[in-house]
């Protein structure tokens, strides 16, 4: 006889979620319901991640604070995205989960679950009202920058290929150097 799935109710998914102890270096998120485990990622995910560190910090108009894998709570999940854009100190006090409050921008770079990157976890970020999202898409080759959140999805979005240049908003007020990436 075949197995038989049950669902677990919302509240018990969270509680198994939160008692995770996963091997170091990798990340658990809950996305949508599903709990989806990362292992760490590779050098090229990480070289993209510091080409953009290094923009934000030197070309952004305004000071900032870049959190590597800082955990977010939003309205359809727990979600932690490779790095996270906020005014400095917004994250002084806050616990492993922080609210999406004040938040000014979230970065994904690609890797093992790129449909996740795409689809779910842009609509979670735009249900939580993140003004800006940035998608490096390694699989697709293009850099995505998705604003102004409407409801569960952002009503605006400028993509590049790797090589050009991406103009990102206030308040950074700078352009993206995206030749790195190719």
């Amino acid at each position: 006889m075949p197995a038989i799935e049950h669902p677990l109710p919302q509240q018990d998914v969270l509680q198994a979620f939160l008692a995770l102890d996963t091997p170091p270096g990798f990340k658990a998120e809950l996305i949508e319901g599903e709990i989806v485990v990362t292992p760490p990622p590779d050098g090229s995910h990480e070289t993209a991640f510091s080409l953009l560190a290094r923009q934000f910090f030197r070309k952004a108009a305004v000071d900032v604070d870049l959190s590597p894998n800082k955990g977010l709570i939003t309205p359809r999940g727990r979600y932690i995205p490779d790095g996270t854009v906020s005014p400095v100190g917004h994250f002084e006090n806050a616990g492993s989960w922080a609210p999406t409050t004040g938040v000014l921008l979230v970065f994904e770079v690609t890797s093992t679950n790129p449909h996740k990157d795409r689809g779910p976890k842009r609509h979670g970020y735009a249900a939580a009202g993140i003004p800006c999202y940035l998608l490096v898409d390694r699989g697709e080759g293009k850099v995505t920058l998705f604003t102004a959140p409407q409801g569960e999805d952002y009503i605006t979005r400028s993509q590049v290929e790797f090589g050009k240049p991406l103009d990102i908003p206030a308040p950074f007020s700078f352009t993206l150097d995206t030749a790195p990436l190719r």
